[in-house]
């Protein structure tokens, strides 16, 4: 029997405005979260400014509380449950909340906190990410051990095939971009993020996380949890909070995720939360699965309706 598996996007699906067609159903949860961040988070979201809601420890708190409050609102709409959960990097935790090892407002403390800590792990302007595209995986590792020179560079997001992202020192990332490049890169280049997430450069902020993870509780999930750090299904809730401390600064294998949920029998992924960026991944991973994107209030109609006609 074919599974459904939902999944949660992350950082860069964020913009100013969006879940408008929700706030009334949200209304509650928004406010929620506002209680524990010290803020009023509708209004970061529905006003910005952008330059802070792009801020990661306001977008982190930002897209957990739109993908769950999306998932919440599908599931009072009748949609149904999924079989099988997972999210990218930062959208692991809207996907433990929706499996219910974390209750919400210790998962908006945890995201908060999390951003903090990615932040002030590397000084400004000393670390940094890059996308690359049109290399294999092994062609990107082996630029990056070429251009390390000492420096930190490495590849940290497998987002599908002939998609890599690097991070690391911003000298070793610039001698990375030239050499993949030279190595046939259809395209190689900085992205606007203020720090090396997922490199070993934020290994400071991974120990400052386990600390704040140490003090929340974690449930044995309800649904499959696969997760990034080693693209497999866990359900021991001990498993799961020390994966959350090495997803810091190991490599999202998102590809690897995506065909571990095929492997256990999901045919359809729905992406929950704002943007598409999943579904367009998980397309070029494998052609084969059916991908919907649960974006919006107004989306959960016609992803309802797909579903009944598969």
């Amino acid at each position: 029997m074919t599974k459904l598996a939902f999944v949660f996007p992350g950082q860069g699906s964020q913009k100013v405005g969006m879940l408008q067609d929700a706030r009334e159903a949200c209304a509650d949860l928004f406010a929620e979260a506002s209680s524990v961040l010290g803020y009023d988070l509708w209004d970061l979201v529905e006003n910005g400014p952008e330059d802070q809601l792009n801020q990661t420890e306001y977008t982190q708190p930002a897209l957990l509380t739109a993908s769950i409050g999306l998932f919440r609102l599908a599931q009072a709409r009748g949609l149904p449950s999924p079989d099988v959960v997972a999210g990218h990097s930062l959208g692991e935790y809207s996907a433990l909340v929706a499996a219910g090892v974390l209750q919400f407002a210790d998962a908006v403390m945890l995201v908060q906190k999390r951003g903090q800590f990615m932040q002030t792990a590397v000084p400004l302007g000393e670390g940094g990410m890059a996308a690359v595209l049109g290399l294999d995986d092994e062609q990107v590792r082996e630029v990056c051990i070429a251009a390390s020179q000492g420096e930190v560079v490495q590849a940290v997001n497998y987002n599908s095939p002939g998609q890599v992202v690097i991070a690391g020192n911003n000298a070793a990332i610039a001698r990375a971009i030239e050499g993949c490049k030279e190595a046939g890169a259809r395209r190689a280049m900085a992205l606007s993020v203020s720090a090396p997430f997922h490199s070993e450069l934020m290994k400071p902020a991974a120990e400052e996380l386990a600390g704040v993870l140490n003090e929340v509780n974690f449930a044995k999930p309800k649904t499959i949890v696969v997760q990034n750090v080693d693209a497999a299904a866990h359900d021991d809730p001990e498993e799961i909070r020390a994966n959350l401390v090495k997803q810091m600064y190991g490599a999202v294998l998102w590809s690897d995720t995506v065909v571990m949920m095929t492997q256990i029998g999901v045919a359809t992924v729905v992406e929950c939360g704002p943007g598409k960026v999943l579904t367009g991944l998980t397309k070029r991973i494998d052609k084969s699965i059916t991908g919907h994107s649960l974006h919006s209030a107004a989306s959960i109609g016609i992803v309802s309706e797909a579903l009944v006609n598969e």
